[in-house]
């Protein structure tokens, strides 16, 4: 039996570089933002939900309208609620099928929201990338082109970090004062450690 592993940590932590790191040493790795909008194109019962929820201009061409439906959530808690509680659903599903067909020792689910989606009951343990929120700030304005307000907003959303790294098994510190390599190094040989004592147990 393999392990499943989630790893999480808040917007412009370095989550999916940390996660590259892992697929370099031949851990296969689950996206579940890129799945997320995968589904949301591609599961037709997922689809009919959202047109359901959200109206039929929810979709051009067939393909989702991702602008409407960021105006429609930005600055509508509700909105986003229940558009989260129509997309988790579906990608924890296809993550779960995903993982079922692994051969590794172990797998990665790489996502933000994992303790917030409730995923974290189909996974053995989690992996925290922890970083400070000023950096973090930082690489999600650089890297989206957003404005610091934007960022801010969307933090807001998320559980707070300290909250979500007490909640984790394991904490990778991508803080650009310690080496992430050897981190995630050593957390491999410990989840291998891991996988073989579950083996003979």
């Amino acid at each position: 039996m393999f392990l499943r592993i989630g790893l999480t940590g808040g917007i412009g932590s370095g989550k999916s570089t940390v996660a590259k790191v892992f697929e370099v040493l031949g851990i296969p790795v689950y996206y579940a933002d890129e799945a997320a909008k995968r589904m949301m194109n591609e599961d037709e019962e997922l689809k009919q939900q959202i047109i359901k929820h959200f109206g039929a201009t929810s979709y051009r061409n067939n393909k989702l309208d991702r602008a409407y439906i960021a105006s429609m959530v930005f600055n509508n808690k509700e909105k986003l609620d229940l558009l989260n509680s129509l997309v988790h659903p579906a990608t924890i599903r296809d993550a779960e099928r995903w993982m079922k067909r692994q051969t590794a020792p172990y797998a990665l689910k790489e996502a933000a929201l994992i303790f917030e989606s409730g995923s974290q009951n189909q996974l053995d343990y989690v992996i925290g990338v922890s970083t400070p929120a000023p950096l973090r700030i930082l690489r999600a304005m650089k890297r989206d082109g957003s404005t610091r307000e934007q960022v801010l907003a969307r933090m807001g959303k998320q559980i707070q970090e300290e909250i979500k790294m007490r909640l984790c098994d394991f904490i990778i510190y991508n803080d650009e004062q310690q080496a992430v390599i050897p981190q995630v190094l050593a957390l491999h040989e410990t989840l291998i450690s891991k996988y073989r004592n579950a083996q003979t147990s």
